[in-house]
């Protein structure tokens, strides 16, 4: 093996990573196996997870499928612990789970508020609470947060979607000031529009996605791959100085 794929490899390695069953998660479950780790999935959707577990497991890896809502404590928690009791420590956590409610503020209900940041910020907080103690044990760890675009500039219509990446982002300061020291890595990947069914969903109406894909100096909007690439890079040694960023994968929307 080359030295540069030495920096690269996840052999032995062993990745926890939510939103798992579509989208920006399933691509980064066959990327992190790709590279040689082991994988836990955690996703809602029993049919999503037996397709991200017959694929990683395709590529010669072993996948543990935890069917779990992340709106829920308990069911966070308990993901957690049934992660550890099946591989005894997990190395990279990809806080990939997320929802949106685009409504603006005023048509935007408390119940909103609470199910998208509950999703999108406490898992996170839950989810690195429950396995940095053994990252810190072993003098080493990955957490990989998936923020936006719309965590670092503000985008209407994206009020508590917005809120709870800026919170996330902060929390990943937070996260790096605390953890460094014990070579715990802990960044964010703020991406603009990806193609996943909710970048369907929310910019799919090309009344609405044309007008944004015109502020992307690159003239497109992103693939899951080339974020889940990103997510290979933050998972590996090759990234170990990098910590508590913020880190835009735009097209260019933020250069402007």
């Amino acid at each position: 093996m080359a030295e540069w794929e030495k920096r690269f490899s996840l052999a032995g390695k062993r990745a926890l990573v939510t939103g798992a069953t579509k989208g920006i998660g399933f691509e980064a479950c066959k990327v992190l196996a790709d590279a040689g780790a082991d994988i836990v999935a955690v996703g809602r959707d029993a049919k999503g997870l037996a397709d991200v577990s017959a694929a990683v497991k395709a590529l010669g890896r072993r996948c543990l499928a935890i069917e779990a809502d992340l709106a829920s404590v308990a069911a966070t928690q308990a993901a957690a612990a049934e992660a550890l009791r099946t591989f005894g420590t997990i190395d990279i956590l990809v806080n990939n789970a997320g929802v949106a409610v685009v409504k603006s503020i005023i048509d935007t209900g408390v119940e909103d508020w609470e199910w998208v940041n509950a999703v999108n910020l406490r898992a996170p907080f839950l989810l690195a609470q429950a396995l940095a103690p053994n990252m810190i044990k072993q003098g080493m760890g990955k957490i990989i947060n998936i923020s936006s675009q719309s965590g670092v500039v503000a985008l209407a219509d994206h009020g508590a979607y917005g809120a709870s990446k800026g919170g996330l982002n902060m929390l990943t300061k937070v996260m790096t000031i605390e953890w460094a020291k014990y070579n715990i890595q802990a960044n964010t990947v703020c991406p603009t529009v990806i193609l996943t069914p909710m970048g369907e969903m929310v910019w799919g109406d090309p009344a609405k996605g044309g007008p944004m894909k015109a502020k992307i100096p690159a003239g497109r909007f992103g693939k899951t791959v080339e974020v889940a690439d990103l997510i290979l890079f933050l998972a590996s040694s090759a990234s170990d100085l990098i910590n508590g960023q913020d880190i835009l994968i735009d097209g260019g929307f933020t250069a402007q």
